[in-house]
């Protein structure tokens, strides 16, 4: 059994205009459904409006109270202004984490093409906000208040490497964590299926089992945790477009 294997994008509908593969593939295929599981929450959660809300209301109320908080803490009052991005962006990756803990499921967020995607969009979202509103003021991001001429050009290097090297953390902390814990999951799956064909060795199946169940709890924590830091790290990265050199 390849651990591996659950990870190969493959075309669902082959589509090749111009010569250009836009095939329709599984990762497009869940990448749907979660959009569509999103919507669905928060257009049913949201649609009675109840002062004593249900399941569905309160999830959806929760986390919008849970992003919004986020953002303010991160950006103040100004970065509201692109909570519907935020909160997009982090409700699109929460659901594809969670999704991809289900039986034959797809992991959208373990394919580095859709985590680089969405940080590379970032990182130019931030760059371009940041131009339109301050123009060259915008270079004042790599420039820190308070630091002497003689370590300036330095600092300066340091602040411009840092700021190149954002989309590359952003992109592999979520897919290294997802990518580890789903090969993880995989594998001690495997090692239960195989001590329970070999005989006496079989009393010990459980052992793996149970460690597989412990590693599912993590990685729903991981789920969370992992949709929260990219979603708080873009508002920070915001925040430097709406605020430059503070």
């Amino acid at each position: 059994m390849d651990p591996i294997r659950q990870f190969t994008v493959e075309p669902i509908v082959k589509l090749h205009p111009f010569g250009i593969d836009v095939s329709f593939t599984n990762a497009s295929l869940f990448m749907a459904i979660v959009v569509a599981a999103v919507c669905l929450l928060m257009f049913v959660g949201t649609s009675r409006g109840a002062l004593v809300p249900g399941r569905l209301q309160s999830a959806a109320e929760m986390s919008y109270e849970f992003v919004a908080s986020t953002v303010r803490m991160a950006s103040g009052t100004a970065g509201m202004q692109f909570f519907p991005l935020i909160f997009s962006i982090f409700m699109f990756i929460l659901f594809c984490n969670i999704l991809r803990l289900f039986p034959f499921a797809f992991s959208v967020t373990s394919q580095i093409f859709v985590t680089a995607s969405m940080a590379v969009g970032v990182i130019l979202l931030v760059i371009g906000i940041g131009v339109y509103r301050h123009g060259f003021r915008f270079l004042k991001t790599f420039v820190p208040s308070g630091v002497t001429p003689f370590l300036l050009p330095f600092i300066v290097l340091v602040e411009i490497v840092s700021f190149a090297t954002r989309p590359i953390s952003l992109s592999v902390r979520l897919f290294a964590n997802m990518l580890a814990g789903d090969i993880v999951l995989k594998v001690m799956a495997g090692f239960v299926a195989t001590l329970l064909g070999t005989g006496i060795i079989a009393v010990i199946a459980p052992l793996p089992f149970i460690a597989d169940i412990a590693m599912l709890a993590f990685e729903l924590l991981q789920a969370v945790l992992q949709a929260y830091v990219f979603a708080i790290l873009t508002c920070v990265y915001l925040n430097d477009a709406i605020h430059p050199g503070h």
